[in-house]
């Protein structure tokens, strides 16, 4: 090969094409690299229905980035439909990119190789458009990280060319303040119409040969894009927010999108098949978008509003599609809440029809206790058992109505006795702790239920004959989050978390019951980062450069590198977590529009200090106001 010094790249003898550092590099990890690395196959691409395009034939790169490592990535719904929506355009090609393991990291800085994507093996630098995926709040350190290893200036202002213009989207992205500092534009709401109406604007701004700011102005008049640095905030004495100001062309409350018809929209008829094992390692059909349930703590279930279902003719013949197309052996239904889907009793059995046929596994997650049906269950006997998964959320009836679960405990009891007469020996039953007006009672309450179901499998006479029953309570931390009615709440402090945690165990006396929760102080961070303000980005940036990163996975989480962080930028970390807000506060996501009404949400939270619960949105309408963004149009409407 003979070195090009101007692109720091090599030409192939055979072919005489430029191969970068970041491709000759990629190709070793079949072989020296491999060796050094876990998991290589992370690294190489060229998997099943992975899409590789002639780079002279395209005007527009789009980097796909998931801030985490490929087997969570690669599992990532959101992912696989912008990746082969922006792949069916012919101008453009879409790339992954995932966040290398810490072996690797260390391998691609002793060779100072940038990151690159799976597909080309071109380096971050070399893309239009960076976009990132904000799945969890704890990812946040790892964009800074892979910008940064992909050559690419963290803070946005550092970057002055037009591209690559750095983008994110996802749920985070509801409060988008703590990453402002270093991400161009936010995609608020759903990705598949302003994707390409993005592409098609940063197209024309290259081809006019336009600056940064001049596509930044005209990227803010297309609804639910959000451009923060066309917004200045102030800050009161007591640090609180003061005032957000647009800009420019900036509107002054920014409008999520959101997808009318998922009938039409785009869906992928082939996903990419990952050579090793992913996290979910299946097929996934998704049927709706949106909850009707109203749970107050769940932030999920405000932000996807409002209601909107396939018809499930749709939604079968999309799934018979992926599974001829990758060859998986199972296929999950995707949504929040899965038996409330209208047409689940005619899906399941169309699915049924060619599925069991040729051993395919249909996969039902996120079912409710309270609509668990005989049908169903006469159904779901067809198919693999595995371990069935409810959600109480809590452990006795008070703090379930204050939370607005609207589910009772005989509805638990008699959809765990449903599961054992057919067949079900697991059950795994999900709780939150440290909920608005919770005691330690309602804590000992947890433990009382899974003791009565354990007891409830042995006294069935229908059980499973010669059998054990396993009941397994996972128990998360409860974090306030944006645009729920428990935004205004203080989350618990680490002491207190502690302190339940201890009580739970206390509690339980039972072998059968196993007993997981969440670590306290990545839940304290979380819910720092939620709720965080433009101070924040500091604080990130400051822990970044301290080594934190992959910050969600425990044995890299750093607790103390992260609070000198906050005593180096002068924030209280607590001033975000565990302080309570009053209701005429402005909060920092307050001009960011996901369609709930403010006075829905105060008038949320006021019920659950009196433990009084809301119907769910098909029994009556609760006048939440999501339907405005949908023509008023909304499926769970009565």
């Amino acid at each position: 090969m003979v070195c090009c010094q101007k692109n720091k790249s090599f030409f192939c003898k055979k072919c005489k094409s430029p191969v970068s550092s970041a491709q000759r590099f990629r190709k070793s990890c079949s072989s020296r690299t491999a060796q050094k690395v876990q998991k290589p196959a992370r690294y190489i691409g060229g998997e099943v229905n992975s899409v590789v395009k002639d780079k002279s034939k395209i005007k527009f790169r789009y980097a796909f980035c998931f801030p985490d490592n490929y087997e969570i990535g690669m599992s990532h719904l959101g992912m696989k439909i912008l990746y082969s929506l922006v792949n069916e355009r012919e101008d453009a090609w879409c790339e992954r990119v995932f966040a290398p393991w810490v072996d690797m990291e260390e391998e691609m800085r002793k060779n100072n190789v940038p990151l690159f994507a799976l597909e080309s093996g071109d380096s971050l630098s070399e893309f239009d458009m960076i976009g990132f995926t904000l799945q969890y709040e704890l990812s946040y350190t790892n964009i800074l990280n892979m910008l940064d290893l992909g050559g690419i200036s963290v803070k946005s202002k550092d970057r002055k060319s037009l591209t690559p213009l750095v983008v994110a989207g996802g749920p985070c992205a509801c409060n988008p303040e703590p990453i402002a500092d270093f991400i161009d534009l936010f995609m608020l709401g759903e990705g598949e119409e302003v994707t390409n109406e993005l592409i098609d604007l940063l197209e024309k701004h290259k081809e006019m040969g336009s600056d940064k700011y001049e596509f930044l102005c005209e990227a803010a008049k297309i609804q639910g894009v959000y451009v923060p640095s066309l917004y200045d905030v102030s800050y009161n004495a007591d640090g609180t927010v003061k005032n957000i100001e647009n800009k420019a062309t900036a509107p002054k409350r920014v409008k999520k999108r959101i997808i009318s018809d998922l009938d039409k929209v785009y869906y992928p008829d082939r996903f990419v098949v990952p050579f090793i094992d992913v996290v979910h390692d299946r097929a996934v059909c998704e049927i709706f978008r949106g909850c009707i349930r109203g749970c107050r703590f769940c932030q999920a279930g405000f932000i996807y509003r409002p209601i909107r279902e396939k018809n499930y003719e749709t939604a079968n013949r999309q799934a018979k599609r992926l599974c001829d197309s990758t060859g998986y052996d199972e296929i999950s239904l995707c949504s929040l809440s899965t038996s409330d889907y209208t047409g689940i009793d005619k899906l399941i059995p169309e699915m049924f029809s060619w599925a069991l046929k040729e051993n395919i596994n249909v996969s039902l997650p996120s079912l409710r206790v309270d609509n668990f049906s005989d049908e169903l269950m006469d159904e779901l006997k067809k198919i693999r058992r595995s371990g069935l998964t409810f959600a109480p959320e809590a452990g006795t009836q008070r703090l379930r109505d204050a939370i607005n679960k609207n589910v009772t405990e005989k509805e638990v009891i008699n959809t765990c006795e449903k599961a054992f007469a057919g067949g079900w020996t697991a059950v795994k039953l999900y709780f939150m702790m440290g909920l608005p007006t919770e005691t330690l009672d309602d804590i000992a309450g947890i433990a009382e239920l899974a003791q009565k179901v354990v007891e409830l499998y042995y006294s069935n006479p229908n059980k499973p004959k010669g059998k054990g029953v396993t009941v397994s309570i996972s128990v998360a931390s409860f974090v306030p989050k944006p645009h729920t009615p428990f935004q205004w709440e203080p989350q618990d402090t680490m002491d207190m978390l502690v302190e339940k945690q201890k009580h739970l165990l206390s509690s339980v006396h039972s072998k059968k019951i196993q007993v997981s929760w969440h670590q306290s102080p990545t839940s304290f961070l979380e819910g720092v980062l939620a709720r965080g303000d433009r101070k924040i980005c500091d604080v990130i940036y400051s822990a970044w450069k301290k080594g934190c990163k992959f910050d969600s996975w425990d044995e890299f989480f750093d607790f103390d590198k992260w609070m000198k962080a906050f005593e180096e930028c002068g924030v209280n970390p607590s001033f975000y977590a565990n302080r309570k807000r009053e209701y005429d506060e402005i909060l920092p996501w307050d001009h960011l529009d996901y369609g709930i009404r403010k006075e829905f949400l105060i008038d949320e939270n006021k019920k659950a200090h009196m433990s009084v619960t809301t119907p769910n949105c098909r029994q009556k309408c609760a006048a939440c106001g999501a339907a405005k963004l949908n023509g008023g149009k909304c499926d769970a409407k009565c």
